[in-house]
């Protein structure tokens, strides 16, 4: 019923004017696993993906507390010339910088992620408050690629990868959710990241580049590292310049780009710190906002009985 019903949906969407493939968890794609830039968390138990506009919390902070930390600079400045009162009022205001952009980002609630959680093989999602789901097995997806044309961007091809869900209790409320962000990505991209899912769920938590079982994490640790993060930027940075130093065998090897850009990152370096560790505040606290059902499901002792079957019974 799920798969007609996607099918439905999908063809009054699109028209059939659009490429598009119906998804299933039990077969290929024909696409190697690709994580692209939206996985959370990868861990033994479940997996999650970045919800909405959560994706930029701790930007704000980020921004205002690097001047915060300039201001924290003038501020000892004043303090080492004598100047007390300077340094003083210097100082609140750079302690305002921080804070007050930290407490707002950090307690306003964070979108909770998508999880898939592969000991009771099902996928979870919160919207306002309602839990919905769907169980792992038999689900039914959905990739298209589409085309949006700008007065700046001019055309620029995307593709969505969606799956059908239901309210839990309410098995007629169903909806489409978006497994990420379309920008940028093709169909053989979504077809990739569902490769990626269907390895984790099916053949998980580690496998190799072709999806099969593995001992190893290090192919998902390296589909991981792509995610960008903005206090990694230096250390790959500097890690990519001692790889062209040993390439030129000691030769000279850097030129204006290359010093530009390091220092350029390295000016921007804390504030990348600062808002990754504002992000990570604010995930913290948002996930306690799941249901018990939930919770209890992703712990690794906790009940294996889906949700679905809870449903009918």
């Amino acid at each position: 019923m799920s798969v007609t019903t996607l099918r439905k949906l999908l063809a009054d969407k699109l028209g059939g004017n659009n490429p598009s493939a119906i998804l299933h968890a039990d077969q290929s794609t024909g696409q190697q696993p690709m994580s692209l830039f939206d996985i959370e968390e990868h861990t033994e138990h479940y997996l999650a993906l970045e919800n909405g506009e959560g994706k930029n919390k701790g930007l704000l902070t980020g921004a205002l507390g690097f001047g915060g930390l300039l201001f924290g600079l003038f501020a000892v400045a004043f303090f080492l010339d004598g100047r007390s009162q300077s340094a003083i009022e210097t100082f609140f205001i750079a302690l305002a910088l921080f804070i007050v952009p930290f407490l707002w980002e950090t307690l306003r609630p964070l979108p909770l992620p998508i999880l898939f959680n592969r000991r009771t093989r099902e996928l979870y999602f919160e919207q306002d408050g309602e839990l919905y789901h769907s169980p792992w097995d038999g689900i039914a997806a959905a990739a298209y690629q589409f085309h949006m044309v700008g007065p700046y961007t001019g055309g620029m091809r995307n593709a969505a990868l969606e799956v059908l869900i239901h309210r839990y209790g309410h098995p007629e409320q169903q909806m489409l959710l978006s497994l990420g962000l379309p920008m940028g990505k093709s169909l053989e991209m979504q077809e990739g990241f569902w490769e990626y899912l269907r390895a984790y769920m099916n053949n998980g938590p580690w496998f190799d580049e072709h999806g099969n079982p593995s001992q190893s994490d290090a192919f998902v640790k390296s589909q991981l590292e792509v995610r960008y993060r903005p206090s990694q930027m230096l250390p790959f940075t500097w890690q990519r310049l001692l790889e062209k130093r040993c390439a030129a065998g000691g030769k000279n090897y850097l030129d204006w780009t290359d010093v530009a850009m390091l220092l350029g990152l390295a000016f921007l370096y804390p504030m990348g710190v600062i808002q990754e560790f504002t992000y990570n505040i604010a995930k913290r606290r948002s996930r306690n906002r799941w249901p018990v059902v939930v919770t209890e499901r992703l712990q690794p002792d906790g009940p294996t009985t889906r949700l679905v079957d809870m449903e009918k019974t």
